[in-house]
């Protein structure tokens, strides 16, 4: 199975010294394994990616942030909590009753 080809793009990156010494220390401790592959530009891409994980987390978080804010949204939420309020404390029951090893028909034809 042929593995899919990323399409790249060349870039120049200048980095203080500091950090290209660690990032080749790194890439130097990651080497010392068997048919290790890892370069800079690997370690580099990688940083990148984890950078935008935590950037679109963060964003995430800001639009939950609002939502906390919102009076229109909490005021539908709580609504929406409402309507399913029993049927929450059904599924509650029933999963309570699975844990205890009781079989669930015989707990509804019991109550």
């Amino acid at each position: 199975m042929a593995l899919a080809r990323v399409e790249t793009r060349t870039t120049t990156v200048r980095l203080p010294r500091p950090v290209y010494d660690q990032a080749k220390c790194v890439v130097n401790k990651e080497k010392g394994g068997i048919g290790s592959t890892f370069s800079l530009n690997d370690f580099i891409v990688a940083a990148i990616k984890a950078y935008l994980k935590m950037y679109r987390r963060r964003q995430i978080d800001a639009a939950f942030f609002g939502m906390a804010e919102d009076a229109d949204y909490q005021k539908e939420a709580k609504l929406l909590a409402e309507d399913f309020e029993h049927s929450d404390w059904e599924a509650l029951r029933l999963e309570e009753d699975d844990l205890e090893g009781e079989p669930i028909y015989a707990a509804s034809s019991a109550r």
